[in-house]
């Protein structure tokens, strides 16, 4: 069975659907602020994350999805959250700002700001869907437009020597695959590379 950890801010729901419809074969998914602490604990085989996190490394296989939009999260009551359009960065330049999400920030720092914000002070830089998951209902998370805001992507994650059927199956449907056809590509991949590298495949023999 193959073992998927997402990041919060992600709603993968749709894959695993598709997944299991596919392949006839259930999927253990869950969610965790941090997936990519799982993958490396071998608590998953799969982590779905957001980027950039200097932990990733050549040593990973990397599939990007997709960019996240930038947001801001305001207090209900304020007059942001009451016209309830996209914020730019000069009209909230007198508030106070709790938390600036950057790359290595934690969720929890995040949901630590958010209870500021939620008290009616400040407020907080994150990408949007993340703040729409953690958002209560004192706290109004809004499109922020900023040609420089931090961009961040949500990618599948998981270890070169761990690659399997089943992550590449997965990596297919999100990217809307058929699960033949991720297959096909692969095998169609690997054949391309025997041919041309010869000493990799005779390499590969003598490791067995």
């Amino acid at each position: 069975m193959l073992r998927l950890s997402f990041v919060t801010g992600t709603e993968p729901g749709k894959w695993l659907r598709r997944y299991e419809a596919s392949t006839r074969e259930a999927i253990d998914a869950s969610g965790s602020d941090d997936p990519l602490a799982e993958l490396e604990a071998g608590r998953c085989d799969l982590a779905l994350v957001r980027l950039p996190d200097e932990r990733v490394t050549q040593r990973h296989h990397v599939v990007t999805l997709y960019t996240e939009a930038p947001g801001v999260a305001v207090p209900k009551d304020s007059v942001y959250a009451e016209v309830g359009e996209a914020v730019r960065p000069e009209d909230v330049a007198d508030e106070i700002v709790t938390l600036a999400f950057t790359p290595g920030t934690t969720v929890e720092e995040l949901r630590g700001a958010l209870q500021v914000v939620a008290a009616n002070v400040g407020v907080a830089y994150a990408p949007r869907p993340l703040l729409k998951i953690l958002s209560k209902k004192q706290v109004v998370a809004l499109e922020l437009s900023d040609e420089n805001a931090p961009i961040t992507t949500i990618a599948l994650v998981w270890e070169k020597r761990a690659d399997s059927d089943r992550i590449q199956d997965f990596v297919g449907v999100a990217k809307g695959r058929t699960v033949n056809s991720s297959r096909t590509s692969k095998a169609q991949v690997k054949g391309k590379n025997e041919r041309r590298s010869p000493r990799s495949r005779r390499g590969r023999i003598r490791r067995r």
